[in-house]
Order: structure tokens, then C-alpha cells, then sequence
């Protein structure tokens, strides 16, 4: 009987990249919303390689005196083909040290899910980090990358209206990062700052649009394009305190939405088994050998 320690490795490498997509940071300016890699793949130890390190250690010290910022890294001796491109944003009512350790948080999660990627992108609840060889700064995506609506609560005309109130209030601000509300019902929306005015207002405009239709009498709606966002919930979750942003998590018992999450967790405990019978097995095997 052999085993091997790459069997090993792979299993709580995978158990790794579940985990940090099923059990964000208990800190809310860390919790993940959603992230994506490009197919695309670059070799270790090329000129691209050392362009991406550049730029995502750049965002990171920057991120400790500003809460925006986009870089275009190209070393010495690179190529238009070993270009980098990235930024990062953080909410806007999130503290420099807190934009710094959740964009700091976002690179290193970046690392483990994107590995070798040429490009990359994940939203955190307190910051947005992005980076690909292609050139994407300024460019207008209105895109659907992450939609998340509650179990509606049935027809209730006065609820709809002052939901309806509170987003039209978020649309007609003219501020990149905006917040409003009504009583309990609350929203948020924000745009990535290398967008102009007039473009964060037509983002918004669509985002916003699209929570109403899609989302209907929702308790809350997240909405997520390529380059803005608008959520609400009728609990005012999203009023800004230490905690930051309220987890919609637990707000029903029976959301339908966290079985994904419960049978992945039951997925990590039984990989996680696997692989440590395999490598108890492993030292018991070493042991034997030995005598």
C-alpha cells in the first residue's frame, strides 16, 4: 500500500479555497460577496509575474492613505504584453485602516483563488480589488456580476413605495458613493471611481432598475455590475456601525440560499477526514517502515 503526500496537499488545498468561500472573516469589512479569475494563465517567473506582484503590493500600500486608487505596473525589460492593470476601492464610509486591512485581506485571498491567473476581481463587503492585462480603467461595464434577492414577503403597496423612494433618492444623488433611507428601510449604492460622473449615474441607473424589477418585494436586494452597486433591506442593515454591514445570513431561518453553504460545509468536514485518515495512515506506514 503506498500514499502519497501530494494526495495530501491537494486535499487541504481545496479544503482551503472552500472554506474561504463558504466562511468569510468574521470581520464585515471582510466578508466575501463575490470574486472571479480570468482563464487565462501566466508563468511563474516572467515579466507578468513580477508585474502582477508589483501592482497588488501597490494596491496595498496605498490602500493605507487612500480608499480609491488604479495603477498601470510595467517593470524595466517588460513588454505591452507584460502590462498590468489594477485598482482597488474601498466602501465609502470605511476607515483608512480598515481600507487597508480589507484590501490586504482581498490580496491574499486573490493569491489562494486566482493563482497564476492573468487577471483577477473580488468583492469584499469593505473593499473591491481588480487586476488584468487588459486595460479596463474607465471603461463603462454594466454587467450583472452578482444579484442576490430575499424571499419576497408578498404584495404590500406602502413597503414598495418607500423602497421605490428610498432607490430613487440613491439615483438622483450625484456623489460616487451614496446612502439614504426611510425608517427601517435603508440602501447604499457606489460607484468605482474611474468612472466619470455622468457614467456612475447611468451604472447606478441600470443597477438600480434592475434591484426593482428583478428583486420585486424582496425583504433586501443586493445588486452587483461590473462597475457600481445598489442594495437595500427593509431592516436598515445597511446603517453603518462597528460591525460594519449586517450579514443578510441570518435573517431567515429557512433561506433557501444558505443549503449551498450548509451541504459545502458537511463537504469540507468529510474532506477534511479524508485527509487526516490519509496522512494518520501515512505515519503509520513511515513507522513500519522503519523497523
Amino acid at each position: 500500500m503506498s500514499f502519497q503526500l501530494l494526495s495530501l496537499s491537494s486535499l487541504l488545498s481545496l479544503c482551503l479555497t472552500i472554506s474561504i468561500l463558504t466562511h468569510p472573516s468574521s470581520a464585515a469589512v471582510d466578508s466575501y460577496v463575490y470574486g472571479g479569475c480570468s482563464q487565462q494563465k501566466y508563468a511563474p517567473g516572467t515579466p507578468y509575474a513580477t508585474n502582477v506582484n508589483s501592482l497588488l503590493t501597490s494596491l496595498v500600500n496605498s490602500a493605507a492613505s487612500a480608499t480609491y486608487n488604479n495603477f498601470k505596473i510595467s517593470v524595466p525589460g517588460s513588454s505591452q504584453n507584460d502590462v498590468v492593470y489594477g485598482l482597488f476601492q474601498c466602501r465609502g464610509d470605511v476607515s483608512n485602516s480598515d481600507c487597508r486591512e480589507c484590501v490586504s485581506h482581498s490580496v491574499s485571498q486573490l493569491g489562494v483563488l486566482c493563482v497564476n491567473t492573468a487577471g483577477g476581481a473580488l468583492q469584499l463587503e469593505g473593499c473591491f480589488v481588480k487586476y488584468d492585462k487588459v486595460s479596463f480603467l474607465g471603461v463603462q461595464d454594466k454587467s450583472v456580476v452578482m444579484k442576490k434577492c430575499a424571499p419576497s414577503i408578498g404584495y404590500d403597496s406602502d413597503a414598495l413605495t418607500r423602497r421605490d423612494s428610498v432607490l430613487d433618492g440613491l439615483a438622483a444623488g450625484g456623489q460616487y458613493f451614496r446612502v439614504g433611507g426611510s425608517g427601517k428601510l435603508q440602501g447604499v449604492a457606489q460607484c468605482v471611481q474611474d468612472l466619470s460622473v455622468s457614467e456612475c449615474q447611468d451604472c447606478l441607473a441600470e443597477a438600480i432598475g434592475r434591484l426593482k424589477s428583478e428583486c420585486g418585494p424582496s425583504a433586501w436586494g443586493d445588486m452587483f455590475l461590473g462597475k457600481c452597486y445598489a442594495r437595500y433591506s427593509v431592516r436598515g442593515d445597511y446603517s453603518r456601525d462597528d460591525n460594519g454591514f449586517h450579514d443578510h445570513s441570518d435573517d431567515y431561518d429557512n433561506n433557501d440560499d444558505d443549503e449551498p453553504e450548509r451541504t459545502l460545509a458537511i463537504l469540507i468536514g468529510l474532506i477534511a477526514g479524508v485527509a487526516l485518515l490519509i496522512f494518520l495512515l501515512h505515519v503509520i506506514k513511515k513507522s513500519l517502515d522503519k523497523k
